[in-house]
């Protein structure tokens, strides 16, 4: 069985059941064009399936674990679970000496840091210079050899883009799936759009991506989308299908601001 390779703030992998009893009974192709973790499509494991992300880092973790899986486990194996360790790797994004990093060594990177990051946290400032500090793990996984093999083998049958949610819009047919999960909405009026990319999803972005939704079911394509539970996302989507579900809440620096939290599902299909 595959699973994520990555930990990914805001991934699903807590809310799999819901995502799985809410699938269409039949589709075409799988396409998921904010990939993220990806804990949907490694549960599903679909043949020809096709995902996507803006962020580049990210994508050329996948694409490398695609073709070079047995070198990038020997790269992770160079990475200590050190603090000073880990702000020196943190730091090449800083210099010239990352764009001398082959794309073995970048993904190897990508992965250290993910697995030794404060609570996983992908987070870039303004220049998509990684920012998150040293997580304090005692043992952390950085070298899963099985979950690297097994994506690996899964990915070999799996189309691999990287940018914009719409270069999915030429391959998507009308009977496919396509699962959407993109950077949620805030929760209140004072917090920002969330950024995984230095450029950000703003409520433009979320505007567009509705009109995304509305092009796929009208030449009969199915999806499904996750967001936060606010009014906005509720107007905007108030034609279709919206269900509500619980999520645990995980970053919050104080204890009682954590736990469950409202998200919806949004699907144009009833079945």
């Amino acid at each position: 069985m595959a699973r994520p390779i990555i930990k990914w703030v805001g991934g699903k992998r807590q809310l799999l059941e819901e995502l799985l009893e809410n699938l269409p009974k039949k589709y075409n192709r799988y396409f998921e064009p904010f990939i993220g973790g990806g804990a949907l499509f490694f549960e599903i494991e679909p043949t020809g399936g096709v995902i996507n992300d803006f962020n580049e880092e990210l994508i050329n973790v996948y694409q490398v674990v695609k073709d070079h899986p047995y070198e990038l486990i020997e790269d992770l194996k160079k990475h200590k679970n050190e603090r000073d360790y880990y702000y020196q790797i943190r730091a090449l994004d800083r210099s010239p000496e990352f764009h001398k990093l082959s794309n073995i060594q970048k993904a190897s990177r990508f992965i250290y840091l993910n697995k030794t990051a404060y609570n996983g946290l992908y987070r870039v400032n303004k220049k998509g210079q990684f920012n998150v500090p040293f997580g304090r793990y005692k043992n952390p996984c950085i070298v899963d050899e099985e979950a690297i093999l097994q994506a690996s083998k899964l990915l070999q049958k799996t189309t691999i883009l990287c940018g914009d949610f719409e270069n999915i819009k030429e391959l998507v047919k009308p009977g496919d799936f396509v699962y959407l999960d993109p950077p949620y909405v805030p929760l209140s009026a004072t917090s920002s759009f969330t950024a995984y990319t230095h450029q950000g999803f703003d409520e433009k972005m979320q505007h567009r991506l509705k009109q995304f939704c509305d092009y796929l079911d009208s030449i009969g394509a199915y999806f499904m989308l996750s967001n936060s539970y606010t009014k906005f996302v509720l107007d905007l989507y108030k034609e279709y299908t919206i269900l509500t579900v619980q999520a645990n809440r995980a970053l919050n620096c104080k204890a009682d601001g954590r736990g469950k939290i409202n998200e919806v599902m949004v699907k144009n299909y009833k079945e």
